[in-house]
């Protein structure tokens, strides 16, 4: 009998293609197959949100890319993947498709001191592949997940703006409305009103969702405040975004915290989706 060990939204193990800096996914936010490209080696990341999925996180930022290394990874994923049997091997049928690539991984990817150099790169390979060619009829995209903390940085607007020319997007974190609840969740003391200027600085220049995670706490899913202050901050943007993810808990926290959460149900998610709906506001719900 013939067994398959298919990738999962569930399960995204980074150490799946042996692969330094490239890791495939099946992502239910993107809608299939994702290649993502880890810069965090070292588990390390400028901020520190409770329900983070990555075990033994580390402050701090990478080492130093090899993008030798990198580009070599790159082609040969992206070969395995269009021209090998990775996607009858790893990947269920309904979710054979190559929807994007994903600089995500295991902490913030800007935080790379070569993060430009990369986007150049893999900008360089894609088109090697005619994946970013004119005329294609499924062309891929190019994702960044960032926590945005770098977005006032004169060189990482600039890579924003070349993302953009490489059909491009950003999702762009945003848990929370108050000081207090972005040192609750993301473990950082930060002002909202500054990360809601970031978040409009990176959709001038690139197209931007917001991501937003919810979930509860203690046994109580956020309270009414927090909504409130959380609708209307993101309410400054509504104009230049293009849209929020809004998920749920999928995957179980690796953080000293990770007792204390849970999971919300859905018609809670699809309801806080409804009240955004009537501010105006395009919402992908993922529970």
């Amino acid at each position: 009998m013939i067994t398959h060990n298919f990738l999962t939204v569930d399960d995204h193990n980074r150490d799946v293609s042996g692969m330094k800096y490239i890791y495939p996914v099946v992502s239910r936010r993107a809608g299939g197959v994702s290649i993502g490209i880890n810069l965090n080696i070292n588990n390390a990341c400028n901020w520190r949100c409770v329900y983070c999925q990555v075990p033994n996180l580390a402050r701090g930022t990478p080492p130093p890319i090899e993008l030798d290394v990198l580009a070599r990874e790159l082609r040969s994923f992206l070969n395995y993947a269009l021209h090998g049997d990775f996607m009858t091997r790893y990947v269920a049928e309904g979710d054979r498709q190559l929807q994007d690539i994903a600089f995500s991984g295991n902490g913030e990817p800007t935080s790379a001191k070569e993060f430009p150099e990369v986007l150049v790169l893999v900008e360089k390979v894609l088109r090697e592949f005619n994946l970013l060619g004119e005329g294609q009829s499924h062309p891929i995209k190019v994702r960044l997940i960032s926590n945005g903390s770098l977005m006032d940085k004169p060189a990482i607007l600039n890579s924003m703006r070349h993302l953009a020319q490489c059909n491009g997007e950003v999702w762009f974190k945003l848990d929370a409305g108050t000081k207090a609840g972005i040192a609750r969740i993301n473990d950082v003391t930060l002002n909202p009103q500054s990360h809601i200027q970031r978040l409009q600085q990176c959709a001038e220049v690139c197209p931007t969702f917001i991501q937003t995670c919810m979930f509860g706490m203690d046994g109580k899913p956020p309270t009414d405040e927090d909504i409130a202050a959380y609708l209307a901050l993101i309410s400054e943007v509504k104009h230049v975004i293009k849209g929020v993810h809004l998920y749920g808990l999928a995957r179980p926290s690796h953080q000293l915290e990770a007792s204390r959460l849970s999971r919300l149900p859905a018609q809670w998610l699809e309801s806080l989706a409804q009240r955004m709906r009537q501010l105006g506001f395009t919402v992908h719900v993922s529970d």
